[in-house]
């Protein structure tokens, strides 16, 4: 099912990721599984696609990668 709101968020996603880490794994996924229609696929979508713009730190916290 589609992410209406971040709200809606697997936990994991919500409590790790800045809100735009938040937005961009929301629309990547949905995009996702409308595409491939497998919600274990539109995850892995969904994290490369905040792989792309954050990294996680040493200490676990995600960080913009242009910072």
């Amino acid at each position: 099912m589609p992410y209406d709101s971040l709200k809606d968020l697997p936990e994991g996603v919500r409590d790790h990721l800045p809100h735009h880490g938040q937005e961009i794994y929301k629309e990547a996924f949905n995009s996702a599984l409308e595409e491939y229609k497998k919600e274990e696929t539109a995850h892995k979508v969904a994290w490369s696609a905040v792989k792309h713009k954050y990294e996680k730190t040493e200490n676990g916290q995600w960080k913009s990668k242009d910072s």
